[in-house]
């Protein structure tokens, strides 16, 4: 992922636009996108990916691999399945611009996977403009901003708001002519999705895998409750359960396993 610098360019230039539009149907588009929202918002790392129900995310943008982290890699590997922004858009998040944080279970930042693979990418915000492109396919373009930049401003998220519904019909546009380059590189995510819904089968209770997958996406014990509609004491004696069953006693245990049950799939 590749840091960048802010141009104080006006965001609503007719050649800002142009650009873009002389773009849409060749692969440097999204290079040109990221230099349009340069003008509209600081960030450190831009990343374009488009997630499809049962196939892994694609990375659009960067595509030179020696710009991708070791933590990017891991998450496309199979971290991402515990990710909430992809948590969101499986369960039919709007179109439209969406922060981490407004996502993010309550505990996230104690949750294996935060541990595991999001702090490695060292951000203190992240910002999501998600375009629906139709076929159950979304393209996310997420800005990754750390600590030198804060969180996003407010003028900032003003001025993506504005300039989404363009930004939003340009991406539709180059998918529409570049998707068949892209789609070429889909794996079916089977492996993964398969581990997320049989892990614990067995052994654990339906309503104990549902509350072990939820464990896995780095929801508190109220954060379940919440999401059930049962009571924070019910979800405690789950979890009691859970370890029972499982013969772990904490949440990286789960964790653990659960990555060794998608190796197992997956091999």
């Amino acid at each position: 992922m590749q840091a960048l610098q802010h141009r104080s360019q006006d965001p609503g230039s007719a050649r800002l636009i142009a650009g873009l539009i002389d773009h849409i149907r060749l692969r440097s588009f999204p290079q040109v996108l990221s230099e349009y929202l340069e003008a509209l918002c600081q960030f450190d790392s831009i990343l374009c990916i488009t997630y499809k129900q049962s196939f892994r995310p694609i990375i659009i943008h960067p595509q030179d691999p020696d710009q991708h982290s070791p933590a990017l890699h891991r998450y496309i590997e199979h971290s991402y399945i515990l990710d909430p922004i992809y948590t969101a858009i499986q369960q039919g998040v709007n179109e439209g611009i969406c922060r981490q944080a407004e996502v993010a279970p309550e505990g996230f930042e104690t949750s294996d996977y935060y541990q595991d693979c999001y702090k490695n990418f060292d951000f203190v915000d992240e910002i999501n403009l998600l375009v629906n492109l139709g076929q159950d396919v979304c393209f996310a373009v997420c800005l990754g901003r750390k600590s030198r930049l804060g969180t996003i401003t407010r003028s900032e998220l003003n001025r993506l708001q504005e300039a989404l519904p363009v930004i939003s019909a340009l991406i539709r546009q180059f998918w529409l002519s570049q998707a068949g380059e892209y789609t070429k590189l889909e794996k079916a995510e089977g492996a993964i999705a398969q581990a997320l819904s049989s892990f614990g089968q067995g052994v654990l209770t339906q309503r104990e895998q549902q509350i072990a997958g939820l464990i896995l996406q780095g929801h508190s014990s109220k954060s379940i409750a919440d999401n059930l509609n049962i009571s924070a004491g019910t979800v405690k004696v789950h979890r009691k359960n859970i370890h029972a069953r499982l013969k772990t006693s904490t949440q990286s245990e789960i964790f653990t396993l659960f990555l060794a049950h998608l190796k197992a799939i997956d091999s």
